[in-house]
């Protein structure tokens, strides 16, 4: 049985009562038949017949009722929850089973460097690598294990390394057998410091700003000279082994430029100063002495040889230059200037080029005045 809303029942019923009312007055007596004193019959919606449901309940002729189909119920689930489609779970990982090793005192590699053969003990800034002595793949040898500090401690199966131990620049590589005991190796670093300092001739220590140095391994004949460390500034400690190096100290960059030769002895700090022969110039060109500098200004600075060191563009032209002779031009809005100038070690100096210094450009050996 399909039960129906009781909404819908309502509705209906209101609908369809004045016409229950006049077929149960015209309905003859008798069973199934309706009367004024008895309740009329059912009538189904589907059987009213279409002139009259339009008639009594107000609906146009042209609209009709449509018989609906019954709607299929979905059918009742065999079990009591339906199936998911669940992404598979991984399977439980189960735990190891404890390692008898646990147990046991661990066996460890231990190892320590000193400045020298009987030198102190380094305290820090080590760095220790582990190495296997059988190439990997790739043609290199693969790290095993690395630290930093002053000590470290290699938990490792026994076997043969190769241990390469870094102190700054300095370093070595060594063998080590490990047996798998407890093992203290204790490793020599033939290794000093170097810390640089420049000045000019007169004793005058140089701006730390302006100064650099490049050292080089090899030995003075510049045989297999290699660049160990740039741009090193003044004061500061190189960690070196042991042995020659050849160090290039630049004041400014320009030319200003001062080489030399230092030994490091193991265990030791050299403390080395490389002396400069040369000045900090400043050009201008000006209308008249002490005049303002006329901006847009090209200069280029030659050598008494002729050879061109060094162009810039501005109201100034700021350079350090060595010791020498040397010829300032400075052109402007299409005309030449210059003036001879000699540099001397440490006399810094304000140059200036006067308008008056007008180059002829028929006879550049001439000047021609303003």
């Amino acid at each position: 049985m399909i039960k129906r809303a009781p909404g819908f029942a309502l509705t209906l019923a209101a609908l369809l009562a004045p016409h229950a009312a006049a077929v149960a007055q015209d309905a003859p007596p008798g069973p199934g038949g309706g009367g004024a004193d008895r309740p009329g019959a059912y009538a189904s919606p589907s059987a009213i017949p279409q002139d009259l449901r339009s008639r009594d309940i107000g609906i146009a002729p042209s609209v009709g009722l449509k018989r609906l189909e019954p709607i299929a119920l979905p059918e009742r689930p065999d079990a009591l929850s339906p199936e998911l489609d669940l992404p598979p779970l991984p399977a439980f990982a189960p735990q190891p089973a404890p390692h008898l090793d646990i147990v046991r005192p661990n066996r460890s590699l231990r190892l320590k460097a000193t400045l020298g053969k009987d030198g102190p003990e380094i305290p820090s800034d080590l760095v220790w690598r582990l190495f296997s002595p059988l190439p990997g793949p790739d043609g290199k040898l693969p790290v095993v294990a690395m630290a930093k500090g002053g000590q470290a401690a290699f938990e490792v199966p026994a076997g043969n390394y190769l241990l390469h131990v870094g102190f700054g620049r300095a370093g070595m590589t060594k063998r080590v057998d490990f047996s798998g005991e407890e093992t203290q190796e204790t490793v020599a670093l033939d290794a000093g410091g170097l810390r640089l300092h420049a000045d000019i001739l007169d004793g005058n220590a140089l701006p730390d700003d302006k100064v650099t140095f490049d050292v080089y391994a090899g030995g003075a004949d510049g045989r297999d000279r290699r660049l160990l460390a740039p741009d090193v500034k003044p004061g500061s400690v190189l960690r070196l082994n042991a042995g020659d190096y050849h160090v290039v100290s630049r004041y400014g960059s320009v030319n200003a430029v001062t080489r030399a030769d230092i030994h490091i002895e193991a265990g030791k700090i050299t403390d080395a100063t490389l002396h400069h022969r040369a000045a900090e110039v400043t050009m201008k060109l000006v209308r008249e002495k002490g005049g303002e500098a006329l901006a847009d200004t090209a200069w280029s600075v030659s050598s008494d040889q002729g050879d061109i060191i060094r162009e810039s563009v501005g109201a100034f032209a700021s350079m350090v230059l060595t010791e020498g002779d040397y010829l300032l031009v400075a052109r402007n809005k299409d005309r030449i200037f210059q003036r001879q100038i000699a540099v001397r070690p440490g006399a810094d100096e304000e140059v200036e080029v006067l308008t008056s210094d007008l180059v002829d450009p028929n006879n550049p050996e001439v000047g021609t005045g303003d």
